[in-house]
């Protein structure tokens, strides 16, 4: 099944579940998980619940910046990208507040010290 390109933006723009391949820091492997992306002013954030357990994704991430977008629910598209991990309070703030509104938490504070949070560049415009 083949996705066209303005199918995809449009999935891009919701924001939802994926999935992403980082590769293992240690093993070299492809590491596959599910997790929630959201676009914000037109642009691709990840994040995560807060834990103050360091993520394997994000470790991985740290190693190799390369990973790739795999939509699956209704759009079937696999998007080779490139993370930033963002690590300034203030960018965290602003961008976790957002992260919030749409989780509908109220816990700002927290997801600032605590959640994982990378900005994403698709690597190939659609």
């Amino acid at each position: 099944m083949q996705t066209s390109n303005e199918t995809l933006l449009r999935a891009l723009e919701r924001g939802g579940l994926i999935d992403i391949t980082t590769t293992g820091r240690q093993t070299g492997l492809p590491r596959r998980l599910e997790i929630a992306f959201h676009n914000l002013a037109g642009r691709i954030y990840i994040s995560g619940i807060p834990s103050r357990r360091r993520r394997g994704w994000l470790a991985n991430l740290e190693a190799d910046p390369h990973l790739t977008l795999h939509f699956k629910r209704g759009v079937r598209a696999d998007l080779p990208a490139r993370a930033r991990i963002i690590e300034n309070e203030d960018e965290r703030r602003t961008i976790l507040t957002e992260v919030a509104r749409n989780w509908r938490r109220r816990d700002v504070e927290t997801m600032v010290r605590y959640s994982p949070l990378i900005e994403v560049t698709l690597e190939r415009p659609l």
